[in-house]
Parts: structure tokens; C-alpha cells; sequence
């Protein structure tokens, strides 16, 4: 007997506030109507270890979608455990909207779906985003159980009676709107289906219903034309030889069989994705794989991490660590956040630290307490324990590396360090953890720690520690280390400038120096006394000034070791680091030079060389300006490159100055 009703609510409609604040994606409709598909088949499943239902031998638990674009509709049926009359009208008819007045009155002025967490407990409602009308068709796995038909058009009132199909499971039909026909489409369909039920736990699979109309009436055109033709056939043969032989039955079934198995469809989703395994059970070959399908990535990652935890929390996941190939600023993971195998989301920073979102991997927690758009989360206290516990997995991870594969852990360094560093300043748990872990490439290509380096060159720099970020520009700086037997460690990425800064804070007595920050004592000769170096500062500080017309040039004279060294530019690190700073947050396009935060450069000549003698002996002679340009421009030239015009200059100045020899 049909049955129809109102829903007592005093709006004229419900279904414009679930598709302005429960839902901020349109497509996941299409996971939410699986999802409550997989979730009938686990309780039905549930009810069958309990002994309250006997489960049919073979029967497979699947999904199935159907799509029309001709009658404009999408179906989801699934063979779960069906609804009685009292549980449609309990979990349709009464939960959604037992207290819609009241949600309505508290909730008509907010604009953010994290204030109507829990009011609705069914995915079944994100069908009205689409369709104009929903039918369900259920029948429950209760003995004895009627069908039920549900119709809704998406207003306040409702029909239930009862149904013709008897098969236990639901069918959900959506007939969809003009401005949603895009999900009548298979391609469409497929789509989403492959973001958010690639790995769900039960077959899914997709039927155009549209196609197989075509193909069944196609065969049935050509069953008939072989039936004409068969019957002609026999008919002669009768005429010749009477009755002719059967074909074998035996043959038919297999030419059947083989019909049926070519025409086999395929589910769309992975049931047992790799995160699922125990670890023990998967291979290389499979994390690989597996990390090249998910994000489309065909490099192989440094290595990864399986996460598989029971307590105190449910969480499943694989984390890896590609193989980075540019600078810090520029890197993006994704991390894919699943719930019981059904997409949530990718890269949300309450569960997934924020460092660890350079990364690419996935991590599934059927605890995690969603709302039930599933596109925020509640309880921050929990979400915080889960996203220690991912921290610490990977400091154990790191760490244990380090202790038990130092080989591959100095390999991999190059590619994780910018990562790590991003850690260290972003967490400080995970960089108590790292502290004794962070490595340095030296010099000579030899990966230390920071006690280590300090260590080995007490005596030489103290606590100071020189470093390098350009090894092409820094060339000169280099050769000279070298040759007076003095370390320094390579810092080439844009994480290191702000990490250096942190390692600062967290070790008073250190100061990091970048390598033509300063002209170390350990590269200067015999002292020059207080005249002399007045003498030789002023002389070569007017000579310098009015050669290159910069009057606020600094000029420094040592007497260095090395008299082949002409020149050197040295700038100063709290300055240079300030420009860097204010480079990288713009400052709104403001000059540096406003605030005194220029690049402090100064010129250091060697009181040995042959060319800066010359211009001490010769303060009147023919090529001192250009010897003074020439050395000027090699000294910058040694540390970033010249402007054009001043390139042009150099250029023309050095062919001038080979003229002079011949």
C-alpha cells in the first residue's frame, strides 16, 4: 500500500542548506552513495560471523553504477543488507530531519560547514545535489521482509510502498538535473570514481546502460540473421541426408562460457591496496610500482615508510620520499588521506605534519573523527596524537637508517636534507630527535655532523663555521681553503639560509659564516703594522674610489700568504643575510639601501701582489686607473656576476690591457 508523507520542517526546503554548507565538492556524492553501499555489505558481513544471517556460497559483494544519458539518471545498487519499511522510515524519513527547525534557526547565519558537524548522519542526502528526484528501491536480508520504494523529489514530501524487486540490497536512482548531466557521463563518472574508490573494499563496477541497450539489441539483430540462416541450412540437409546431428551440448556451454568470459567486467577499484599488507608480505618492486600508479611519478623514490599501527589508534599508510631534483621553494608532495579506503582528502595539515606534506604517500585512519562532509575534522586533541605518532615514525625511520645504513643514509642526504631541515624548524620534537643526525657535505666531499666539524678545526676558526652556497661563484674562496688546509660545508639550498639561523639559536657559541664572508687570520702572512696599514689603506682607498667613481667604497690591505691573490670581496654576513630575508618576503618592493641593509662589501687587497705594489709605488702612473678597475671587477666577478654595462667595461678593459703586452 502506498504511503506518502511530509516532513516536518518549517522551511520550504532543506535541500538548498545541505548543498550550501554540508558539501563543498559536488562530486563526492558519488562517494558517498558507494561508501554507504560498502558499508551495508561490512554489516551484512558483521551479522554473518555473529551467525545472524547465512551467507549465499559465491555470491561476490560489489557496487554496481549504472549511467544513462538517455533517461538522465545514475543508479548505485549494492548487494549489502537492505532496509525494512520501519528502516527506511527511521534512517531516511525521520534522522535527516527530526531536528531541522532548530538546525535551521541555529545554523541560517553561519557560512562554513565545521558548525553542523554530527546534525546529519547519511551521505544519502549529497544525492539531492544533483537529481531532482531520488528513488530508492531496498529490500532487507530479514526473512521475510518486504521490498520498499522510497521516491523523493527533493521538496518536503515523500512516497514509500511497496516494491516489485525483491532482490536483497538497495538501488539508489538518481535522475538527475539539466545543470548535472556531466554524471551521466561514463568518462565523468569513471572519474571520480578512480579519486575517491580506487582502493574501497568491495568491487565496483560501471555500467552504461545506454551502451548495453545498444550491444544487447545488436546481438539480438544478429541472433536472429544466424537463426534465418541455420534454419536454411538444416532445412537443405534435411532434404539430403534426413535428420542431421545435434551440436554437442558440452560445446555449446564452452562457446557460451567463452562468450560470457570475454564480455567479463572489471572492477574499477583495487580492494586490497598495498598500505592494507603487512609489511612482510609486500616487495620493492610493489612499493615501487604502486607509488608510480598513485602519483603518476615514473621516478623511483629514495625509499619509504610502512606505517601499520592497531593501538591506540586505527592507522595504515605509506609514506615516500622522492627523489628531489630542485630547489626547496619549489617542491610539492601530496599526501592522500583516506578513511576505511574512501578518499578524504589531499595534504590536511591536521593530520599530516606540515613538513612531511614535501612528501608522497597515503595514510588511512578509520578513526579519524570526520564530520560528515568528511572535509574537516573534530576532536584536535586526537588528530594531534596521530600526527605525533606519523612525526615519530619518521624520526625512527631516519634515525635507524643512519645507525644501521650510514652508507645509504650519506647517499639519500643531498635529497632528504632540505625536508629535514623544514622539520627541524617546523617541529620542535622531531628536531631533538634529528639533532645528532643532521649531516654536512665538507669541502672535500665528506659527509660530517656539526660536533664534528667544530671539533676538527678548534684551533683553526674556533666555533666558527664557513660555509658554501654557490660553488662555481665561490670558487677562489674554495682554492684558498684548500690550500691552507681549512673544511667548510656545502649550504646550496633556500631552506638553509633560515635552518643556519635556527642551528644559531639552538648553539649560542657558534656562527655560521659564509665562505667570502670574511678573510680568515689563517690566510694572512706576516702582519703589517699600524703605519703601514694606515699608510697602504689610505693610499689604495683613494686610488680605488676614484677609479671606479664609488665613494663609499670600503678597502681593506692585508698581507697575505698567497701574493698570486690580488684581490678579494668580502660581505658581510648579517647584512647579506638581511637582504635575502627581505628578497624573499619582497617587503613590498622597498630598496634595502633605505634601511642600511645593503650588501656590506668590502675590497681586501694583498699588500703582496705585484699589481697592488704597483699602485702603491705608482699612485701617479699611466695604467693605474685600469689596473684599479680590472682588480675590482675580478673580485666581484669571483663572487656574483656583473651588471652588463660593467661586463662591457670589463671586457673591453681586459682586450686593452692584452694590447698592452704585445
Amino acid at each position: 500500500m502506498e504511503r506518502q508523507g511530509n516532513l516536518s520542517i518549517n522551511s520550504d526546503n532543506i535541500f538548498p542548506i545541505i548543498k550550501k554548507w554540508l558539501y563543498s565538492d559536488q562530486d563526492i556524492f558519488i562517494r558517498e552513495l558507494i561508501s554507504n553501499g560498502c558499508d551495508a555489505i561490512t554489516k551484512l558481513k558483521k551479522l554473518a560471523v555473529m551467525g545472524d544471517y547465512e551467507e549465499v556460497e559465491g555470491e561476490e559483494y560489489k557496487i554496481e553504477v549504472y549511467a544513462s544519458a538517455k533517461d538522465k539518471t545514475l543508479t548505485f545498487v549494492d548487494n549489502g543488507l537492505g532496509m525494512t519499511e520501519e528502516e527506511v522510515d527511521k534512517y531516511i524519513n525521520q534522522i535527516a530531519f527530526s531536528g531541522a527547525t532548530d538546525f535551521i534557526n541555529k545554523y541560517k547565519d553561519k557560512a562554513g560547514d565545521e558548525q553542523i558537524i554530527g546534525h546529519f548522519g547519511l551521505g544519502f542526502y549529497s544525492a539531492f545535489m544533483v537529481a531532482d528526484k531520488v528513488t530508492i528501491e531496498t529490500c532487507s536480508y530479514k526473512e521475510g521482509a518486504k521490498p520498499v520504494y522510497w521516491e523523493c523529489d527533493g521538496g518536503t514530501n515523500y512516497t514509500m510502498s511497496e516494491s516489485d524487486d525483491d532482490i536483497r540490497g538497495t538501488a539508489i536512482t538518481l535522475y538527475l538535473n539539466e545543470d548535472c548531466l556531466e554524471y551521466a557521463n561514463e568518462y565523468r563518472v569513471k572519474e571520480v570514481i578512480q579519486k575517491y574508490c580506487a582502493f574501497m573494499p568491495y568491487n565496483i563496477y560501471f555500467i552504461n546502460e545506454d551502451k548495453e541497450e545498444e550491444e544487447a539489441a545488436k546481438k539480438e539483430a544478429e541472433k536472429k540473421e544466424k537463426d534465418k540462416v541455420i534454419e536454411v541450412d538444416t532445412t537443405q540437409e534435411d532434404e539430403l541426408v534426413g535428420d542431421a546431428p545435434k551440436k554437442d551440448e558440452a560445446e555449446e556451454k564452452k562457446e557460451d562460457a567463452t562468450e560470457e568470459k570475454k564480455e567479463e567486467r572489471k572492477p574499477l577499484n583495487d580492494t586490497n591496496p598495498l598500505w592494507m599488507r603487512n609489511p612482510k608480505d609486500c616487495t620493492d618492486e610493489q612499493y615501487i610500482d604502486f607509488y608510480q600508479h598513485v602519483f603518476l611519478d615514473f621516478k623511483k623514490p629514495l625509499f619509504w615508510i610502512h606505517l601499520n599501527m592497531d593501538y591506540p589508534f586505527n592507522l595504515k599508510g605509506i609514506l615516500y620520499f622522492p627523489k628531489i631534483n630542485t630547489q626547496y621553494d619549489q617542491l610539492e608532495g601530496t599526501i592522500k588521506l583516506y578513511n576505511n579506503q574512501v578518499f578524504i582528502a589531499d595534504n590536511i595539515k591536521e593530520v599530516i605534519p606540515e613538513f612531511l606534506l614535501l612528501l608522497k604517500g597515503v595514510i588511512d585512519c578509520p578513526d579519524l573523527p570526520l564530520n560528515v562532509s568528511r572535509s574537516a575534522l573534530q576532536n584536535d586533541g586526537f588528530v594531534k596524537k596521530i600526527s605525533d605518532y606519523i612525526t615519530k615514525k619518521v624520526a625512527d625511520k631516519l634515525t635507524g637508517m643512519y645507525k644501521n645504513n650510514k652508507e645509504d643514509y650519506e647517499k639519500y642526504w643531498d635529497d632528504l636534507s632540505p625536508f629535514i631541515k623544514f622539520g627541524c624548524l617546523k617541529d620542535e620534537k622531531f628536531c631533538d630527535k634529528m639533532t645528532d643526525y643532521m649531516l654536512f657535505k665538507d669541502i672535500n666531499g665528506k659527509y660530517i655532523t656539526l660536533p664534528e666539524y667544530l671539533e676538527e678545526g678548534k684551533e683553526k676558526y674556533e666555533n666558527k663555521v664557513f660555509y658554501i652556497s654557490d660553488e662555481v661563484a665561490q670558487s677562489q674562496y674554495i682554492n684558498m681553503f684548500k690550500e691552507e688546509g681549512m673544511n667548510a660545508v656545502y649550504l646550496t639550498h633556500n631552506i638553509d639560509n633560515p635552518y643556519i639561523t635556527h642551528l644559531e639559536g639552538k648553539n649560542e657559541n657558534v656562527k655560521f659564516l659564509r665562505i667570502d664572508a670574511d678573510l680568515a687570520d689563517n690566510f694572512v702572512g706576516e702582519k703589517l703594522t699600524e703605519e703601514q696599514t694606515k699608510e697602504y689603506t689610505d693610499k689604495l682607498s683613494e686610488a680605488f674610489k676614484k677609479a671606479t667613481g664609488n665613494d663609499k667604497l670600503v678597502v681593506k690591505v692585508e698581507s697575505m700568504k698567497n701574493e698570486n691573490v690580488s684581490s678579494v670581496l668580502t660581505v658581510s654576513e648579517e647584512s647579506r643575510r638581511m637582504m635575502e630575508m627581505m628578497r624573499v618576503y619582497n617587503m613590498g618592493g622597498m630598496d634595502p639601501n633605505m634601511f642600511g641593509a645593503g650588501e656590506a662589501e668590502t675590497l681586501v687587497l694583498n699588500a703582496n701582489n705585484k699589481l697592488v705594489k704597483y699602485i702603491l709605488d705608482n699612485p701617479e702612473g699611466e695604467y693605474k686607473d685600469m689596473i684599479c678597475n680590472q682588480l675590482y671587477d675580478l673580485a666581484v666577478l669571483a663572487n656574483k656576476p656583473l651588471s652588463a654595462e660593467k661586463m662591457t667595461a670589463f671586457v673591453k678593459r681586459s682586450n686593452d690591457l692584452l694590447g698592452l703586452l704585445i
